[in-house]
């Protein structure tokens, strides 16, 4: 078990490195937040949440911006319950997929997305005798919940490759544990895993894996996971936010590279219930750096045109993109590194 000092000074150390490009940080010439406290989200023991370990990984940095009261709010139902107490004002920014928070931009939730966390993280498991998504006509998909990522990211996956999923499947929700089960037992076809389930449905053999939109075009095309805010917090703390978006962005870094103490913060720290094995994997798996990359206004029009497509959303992608993407920040901070 590593200290938390020891891992902050790591942290601080890495966070400015070279192999990061990030250049010496202009804090000192910035006004201080004009919030000390920070409320974030973070799973129960049950819910997955290595994905989104930005979150947790950037505690220290959060406290070298000026954020000495951050607290950590457990919501009981999960991912959902974070969405909702993002909007409700109870925390502050939380880290989620980007169709959740088009999902609740649509549906008039106070929130802004501001800055892209990583590139996509769901795999689909399927049984042996299907060979590709479209076999997946006439089959049962389980999800864990209607309206979680997984059923989103499911929705949007079918209507890319042109899948009623109203009429073409059947998708079955049911928790976690009771959906690996019955596919499993092959009383389902396949199952949407998020990225923490990944790493134990390939230690059991469960299935295989029918598409990876980690590693596929055109999902590793687009992030997946995104911070967003408040939208009362956002207009109100500007500098506030600015130093959120830096030590998330930050934090990402540290998570690429130095991902077996990242891993192993969260799991001495109690912020996931899962093993440090799966944890690590998970953190691992996925590209945290990518967030240079890509256009995040690109990944907002691609869901929001899925989500439309299915009768999900309503509005339009430009509707989406106004009203609930703030975008200042990041490009800010982009002026702060290298290239």
């Amino acid at each position: 078990m590593i200290g938390r000092r020891q891992f902050a000074a790591r942290l601080a150390a890495a966070a400015g490195a070279a192999a990061i490009g990030w250049r010496p940080s202009s804090g000192s010439a910035e006004s201080p937040p004009e919030t000390t406290t920070l409320r974030l989200y973070r799973p129960p023991a049950t819910q997955p949440g290595a994905c989104i370990a930005p979150q947790f990984v950037a505690e220290e940095l959060l406290k070298a911006e000026g954020f000495t009261d951050v607290r950590y709010a457990v919501m009981p139902t999960g991912r959902l319950g974070a969405a909702h107490a993002l909007a409700a004002g109870d925390i502050d920014f939380n880290i989620g997929f980007v169709g959740t928070a088009i999902a609740q931009v649509d549906a008039g939730d106070p929130i802004a997305v501001v800055a892209p966390i990583h590139v996509d993280c769901y795999e689909l498991f399927a049984a042996d005798r299907i060979r590709s998504v479209r076999d997946l006509k006439g089959k049962s998909i389980g999800v864990t919940a209607p309206g979680s990522g997984s059923h989103l990211f499911l929705l949007s996956l079918l209507s890319y490759i042109g899948l009623d999923p109203n009429k073409d499947v059947t998708v079955v929700t049911k928790p976690r544990e009771e959906a690996v089960s019955l596919f499993a037992a092959g009383k389902l076809d396949a199952y949407q895993a998020f990225a923490d389930e990944v790493p134990e449905l390939r230690g059991r053999k469960i299935g295989h894996v029918l598409m990876s939109s980690t590693t596929e075009r055109p999902w590793s095309l687009h992030f997946c996971c995104v911070l967003s805010g408040n939208r009362e917090f956002v207009r109100k703390h500007p500098v506030a936010t600015k130093r959120v978006v830096r030590a998330m962005l930050k934090a990402s870094a540290v998570c690429a590279l130095e991902p077996e103490r990242s891993a192993r913060l969260m799991v001495d720290r109690g912020f996931v219930g899962a093993p440090y094995g799966i944890v690590l994997d998970t953190i691992k798996s996925l590209p945290y750096t990518k967030w240079r990359d890509y256009d995040p206004d690109d990944t907002m029009r691609f869901y929001a045109v899925r989500l439309r497509e299915v009768g999900m959303i309503k509005s339009t992608p430009q509707k989406l993109l106004a009203q609930g993407t703030d975008w200042r920040f990041l490009n800010e901070l982009k002026k702060e590194l290298k290239g």
